[in-house]
């Protein structure tokens, strides 16, 4: 559970969604640059990507994402764990099959979200992307809940990552291929959606990896900015 401070007052949020739905492949750019890190030549995808992130991920501003020290372990040639900057919903209510023209009505707030990635076990592990995303404390997320009614538009958002103050990712939210509002009602129609959940919308281009001594600068317009530091666990 994350305690996230509610924007506009002096009330917080007890963030524990039952599930962690994350989008890949939500823009253009990104959907080039991924064969740099899977050698797949994709295309843009027809309906929204889905996979899982599990709660364990979940870190405030201001902790530290911790890279595992099993990860040694499989001697990779060039290990690599990525930061993606995203627009993360929070769902206000229990929904299933929701029409997209009704889809923002059961958004609660928004807030900003980090995908940490290990990228060699995304790309090496049999079922996919679940174990390379879901590491403990690969999900940063704050730095506070905006809720949806201070938020003019969630496709309207400038939105960029800087690591070491460096910019990586610089892009709007307007360049989702699928808009929030077309995923609730996608994600909805395959599975109940619950109070709390949490949607992550994807990222835009200029993923790069981080290391030991980094600090990790996501910055969503109209939100704020999610504060992390990287480090490696020590060998056991």
């Amino acid at each position: 559970m994350i305690r996230l401070p509610v924007a506009g007052g002096s009330a917080f949020y007890e963030l524990s969604p039952s599930k962690i739905v994350c989008i890949g492949l939500n823009y253009r750019e990104h959907v080039k640059e991924s064969k740099v890190f899977d050698n797949k030549q994709r295309e843009v995808p027809t309906e929204p990507v889905l996979f899982a992130k599990t709660p364990n991920v979940l870190i405030g501003t201001g902790e530290t994402i911790v890279i595992p020290a099993f990860l040694a372990d499989y001697a990779f040639p060039e290990p690599r764990v990525d930061h993606e900057a995203e627009l993360a919903v929070v769902i206000s209510r229990r929904c299933k099959n929701v029409a997209e023209k009704d889809a923002l009505s059961f958004v609660l707030g928004y807030t900003c979200f980090n995908d940490v990635s290990q990228r060699n076990v995304q790309k090496s592990d049999t079922s996919g992307w679940f174990r390379g995303k879901s590491f403990d404390t690969f999900g940063p997320v704050g730095p506070v809940l905006v809720p949806a009614d201070r938020l003019r538009d969630p496709q309207a958002l400038s939105i960029s990552c800087r690591v070491n103050g460096v910019v990586k990712q610089s892009s709007s939210t307007s360049a989702m291929i699928f808009s929030v509002a077309r995923l609730i009602s996608f994600i909805s129609k395959n599975m109940t959606l619950e109070a709390g959940d949490l949607i992550c919308t994807g990222t835009p281009s200029g993923v790069s990896p981080i290391k030991h001594g980094d600090r990790v600068e996501v910055e969503i317009e109209g939100i704020g900015i999610l504060t992390n530091d990287v480090t490696e666990e020590a060998a056991r």
